[in-house]
Protein backbone atom coordinates (compact mmCIF):
# COMPACT_ATOMS: atom_id res chain seq x y z
CA UNK A 1 0.00 0.00 0.00
CA UNK A 2 1.25 3.39 -1.06
CA UNK A 3 1.59 6.64 1.06
CA UNK A 4 -1.26 8.14 -1.55
CA UNK A 5 -3.84 4.99 -1.09
CA UNK A 6 -2.77 4.61 2.57
CA UNK A 7 -6.01 5.85 4.99
CA UNK A 8 -4.74 8.53 7.48
CA UNK A 9 -5.01 7.44 11.41
CA UNK A 10 -8.40 8.88 11.69
CA UNK A 11 -9.89 7.22 8.89
CA UNK A 12 -7.88 3.95 9.59
CA UNK A 13 -9.45 4.09 12.89
CA UNK A 14 -12.97 4.91 11.85
CA UNK A 15 -12.97 1.97 9.33
CA UNK A 16 -11.70 0.06 12.43
CA UNK A 17 -14.49 1.03 14.56
CA UNK A 18 -16.47 0.00 11.80
CA UNK A 19 -15.57 -3.48 11.19
CA UNK A 20 -15.39 -3.82 15.00
CA UNK A 21 -19.50 -3.48 14.89
CA UNK A 22 -19.84 -5.73 11.97
CA UNK A 23 -17.84 -8.37 14.05
CA UNK A 24 -20.14 -8.25 16.92
CA UNK A 25 -23.30 -8.38 14.34
CA UNK A 26 -25.10 -11.99 14.87
CA UNK A 27 -25.79 -11.75 10.90
CA UNK A 28 -21.85 -12.13 10.00
CA UNK A 29 -20.62 -15.44 8.12
CA UNK A 30 -17.26 -17.07 9.20
CA UNK A 31 -15.67 -16.10 5.77
CA UNK A 32 -16.84 -12.98 6.45
CA UNK A 33 -15.25 -12.58 9.82
CA UNK A 34 -12.19 -13.49 8.57
CA UNK A 35 -12.23 -11.37 5.91
CA UNK A 36 -13.17 -8.26 8.14
CA UNK A 37 -10.39 -9.57 10.89
CA UNK A 38 -7.80 -9.18 8.30
CA UNK A 39 -8.61 -5.88 7.48
CA UNK A 40 -8.75 -4.90 11.19
CA UNK A 41 -5.19 -6.39 11.69
CA UNK A 42 -4.29 -4.20 8.50
CA UNK A 43 -5.43 -0.68 9.87
CA UNK A 44 -4.47 -1.72 13.60
CA UNK A 45 -0.96 -2.09 12.54
CA UNK A 46 -1.21 1.18 10.34
CA UNK A 47 -2.69 2.76 13.73
CA UNK A 48 0.12 1.63 15.38
CA UNK A 49 2.45 3.01 13.34
CA UNK A 50 1.07 6.61 13.08
CA UNK A 51 0.98 6.74 17.16
CA UNK A 52 4.85 5.11 17.58
CA UNK A 53 5.83 7.83 14.57
CA UNK A 54 4.18 10.54 16.59
CA UNK A 55 5.51 9.31 20.42
CA UNK A 56 8.71 9.54 18.69
CA UNK A 57 8.47 13.37 17.45
CA UNK A 58 6.84 14.26 21.06
CA UNK A 59 9.84 13.23 22.99
CA UNK A 60 12.11 14.03 20.22
CA UNK A 61 10.49 17.67 20.71
CA UNK A 62 10.26 17.17 25.12
CA UNK A 63 14.43 16.66 24.49
CA UNK A 64 15.28 19.36 22.38
CA UNK A 65 13.39 21.86 24.94
CA UNK A 66 13.82 20.47 27.88
CA UNK A 67 18.33 20.97 27.84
Amino acid sequence: MSEKERPSFEEALKELESIVSRLESEDITLEDSVKLYEEGIKLSKICTEVLEKAETRIKQVNEEHIE
